[in-house]
Formats: structure tokens, sequence, C-alpha cells
């Protein structure tokens, strides 16, 4: 449920915040009269998001063994992909967002397209909508669905209070620090997702290495205990991995540490070739 939530909150927060911008761009030079079809693809686009989510829930729920853990394994690993990278894009984009959005919406009205702005919306919101359904159904097969639905219906509701105080009522958020913090908590949903992404591949024979039990905590936390579900959700936790897991694990986050390194890196070199042409 809380990784459910913390996916849902932060995806909805983006699109929240990606919505805000338009529609107060769109005030602000005089053109508020096109904020019904800016809202009209919003709706488009959640509409297209659940229908995503239910149809990604029904397929996976129709396969049989050995399809249904090769869907489920796919899924999860699909999930991690998207997750990490768009937290390494979030850091690089992120702080030019509003820039890039009202230069879009401008360029979409110069040339008089008023449909323009339905699709800028809809595909600003479908993209964080496809994501969000990608990950809650990973979550979904790795976890508990109906735990999942609440989580993420609790998240929805946040995100939607929060993009709401903070554009109607002028609500104060450090944006970089709310990405950066939640970052860091879907890098470690994201690694359980990866390695159970491996166990479902273990269970057909797929990876049929490394197979023996790492350690045995189901006596003292098991899975599903309140505090063992709380750490399945959030960073994975199995009280009876496999050794394979384990090391998918660690390896993800060494690959992580050693991206983060080089990605920050990059932005230090392109922060000062913008500051070099400023």
């Amino acid at each position: 449920m809380l990784a459910a939530g913390l996916v849902t909150f932060r995806e909805g927060l983006e699109a929240a915040l990606i919505v805000g911008i338009v529609l107060s761009y769109l005030v602000k030079i005089g053109q508020a009269h096109h904020t019904r079809t800016a809202w009209l693809g919003v709706i488009a686009a959640i509409a297209a998001s659940i229908l995503a989510a239910v149809g990604l829930q029904f397929i996976g729920m129709s396969l049989e063994e050995p399809y249904e853990q090769i869907f489920e394994g796919s899924m999860m690993l699909l999930a991690v992909l998207i997750l990490t990278w768009m937290i390494f894009w979030m850091r690089y984009q992120g702080r030019y967002m509003k820039r890039d959005l009202e230069h879009q919406v401008q360029a979409t009205l110069s040339q008089n397209m008023s449909w323009g702005i339905f699709a800028l919306t809809f595909v600003a919101v479908f993209r964080e909508g496809i994501e969000t359904a990608l990950f809650l159904s990973a979550s979904a097969f790795a976890t508990d669905a109906t735990a999942t639905l609440i989580g993420s219906l609790i998240g929805l509701a946040l995100a939607v209070g929060v993009g709401y105080a903070i554009y109607a009522m002028s609500m104060r958020l450090d944006v970089k620090r709310f990405f950066d913090v939640t970052s860091i908590l879907l890098l470690f949903f994201a690694a359980g997702l990866f390695a159970h992404a491996v166990h479902e591949f273990q269970e057909i024979g797929w990876l049929p290495f490394l197979t023996q039990q790492a350690w045995d905590l189901s006596a003292v936390l098991p899975n599903n205990s309140t505090v063992g579900s709380i750490l399945r959700a959030l960073v994975g936790y199995n009280d009876s991995p496999s050794v394979l897991e384990v090391v998918a694990y660690v390896f993800y986050w060494v690959v992580i540490l050693v991206g983060i390194r080089w990605w920050t890196h990059r932005l230090s070199l392109n922060l000062t070739a913008r500051q070099a042409n400023a």
C-alpha cells in the first residue's frame, strides 16, 4: 500500500504540476478560453491510463503458468527500467520543465492549433498515467492487489490536493527536495521489483542457478506479518530469498550508485556549458 501510494503521489503530483503550469500560463497570456480544451486533454489522459491499468491486470490474471510468471516478471523489469530512467531524467529535465511547457503552449497557440493544447495536456498527463499504471501493475503482482488499489487512491487524492493547493492557494513546496527524497524511496522500490522479477523467472526455470536459499527469516519476520508486508512493498523484502535474488538486489544498487556518479558529473558539465554560453 505504501509503495503504491508513494508512486501514485509522486506521479500524480508531477502531472498536477504540469497541468498547473499550462493553465497558469494560458491565463497569464490572456488565453484562458483554452483552459477547457486543456482540461479535456487531462480527462482523456486519465481515462486512457485507467484503461491501461485495468488491461494490464486483466492480462496478468488471465494467464496460466508459466506465461503468468513470464508476463509478471517482464512487467516488473519494464517498470524497473522506466522508473529508474524517470528518476534520472527528472534530475536533469525537472528544472527546465516550466520553461519548456510554456514554450510548447506558445508555439501551439502561435499556429492557431487550439486542439494542440488538448494534445499537449493529454500527452503530458498520459505519460505520467501510463508510468503509474505500469508501476501499480508490477506492485500488485509482487504484493497485494487490494492494498495496491487502496494505496494508489490515497496517493492520487493527496497529489490532487497538494497540486490544487500549490496553484490555487499559493502553497509553497520545495519541488526539487520533494523529488530528491521520493527518488531515493522509489529506487528502493525498484530494487525490490528487480529482485522479485528474478524470483519469477527462477520459478519457471529461466534462471536455474544460484537457486539455493540465502537465509530464512520466516520464523522471525515473515512476509505476511505487518512489518514484513510493509518492508516487502517498500524495499522488496523477502524472508527467504534465493542467492540470485540477493545478488540481483545488490547488483541493482551498484549500477545505480555508479550511474548517479556519472549522471552528476554530466549535469555539472552541462551546467558549466550553459553558464559559459549565457
